[in-house]
């Protein structure tokens, strides 16, 4: 059996008390903060390793959830990653002062706030659950070899400017090609 194949995305059903969850704590939340939070647009278009990611671009704001591993770990996800991506979404709505850590003291205060102890990531076993695996590209730098991910790689393609850097012998890091 294709260990890829074991494991299906959740059920309309589940994801429409996850919707429903999702929305009852921001509204929980801006009772509890005075404030008026709008509620978000869900997706469950997530893949890979991440249970769940908050995003905001250009004005719009929008939480993914990953079917696979919601499936495989319903409850756990129910109570911890919901109250976690939305505390990212609670902090972006909420406080306006630019950039803020992501797990910082506003995102442990919401996720307190929410019920929840302000841990930041998940160890499932993702046996069944298909990941996408990136590209490695090779740098170098004055001591040695390095493997920079896809997105870091791209990064700097883009933007000639960005450098990565040694944590060890503090040299920007040159592509090899």
């Amino acid at each position: 059996m294709n260990p890829m194949a074991s494991i299906q995305p959740i059920s309309a059903d589940q994801e429409q008390k996850v919707i429903k969850r999702t929305a009852t704590l921001i509204r929980l939340a801006a009772i509890d903060l005075e404030t008026d939070i709008p509620p978000i647009e869900v997706k469950f278009d997530l893949s890979g390793r991440a249970a769940g990611m908050y995003c905001s671009r250009k004005g719009q704001r929008w939480i993914r959830y990953n079917p696979y591993l919601f499936a495989k770990y319903f409850a756990d996800n129910f109570s911890c990653t919901i109250p976690h991506e939305v505390a990212h979404y609670l902090v972006d709505a909420t406080f306006n002062r630019g950039r803020l850590r992501p797990h910082g003291r506003e995102w442990q205060h919401m996720m307190i706030l929410l019920g929840c102890p302000p841990e930041t990531t998940h160890k499932f076993n993702l046996t069944g659950i298909p990941v996408k695996r990136q590209q490695r590209h090779s740098y170098r730098c004055s001591c040695g070899e390095h493997l920079l991910s896809s997105t870091r790689h791209n990064r700097v393609q883009r933007n000639r400017r960005l450098s990565y850097y040694c944590r060890h012998c503090n040299k920007a890091l040159i592509y090899t090609g």
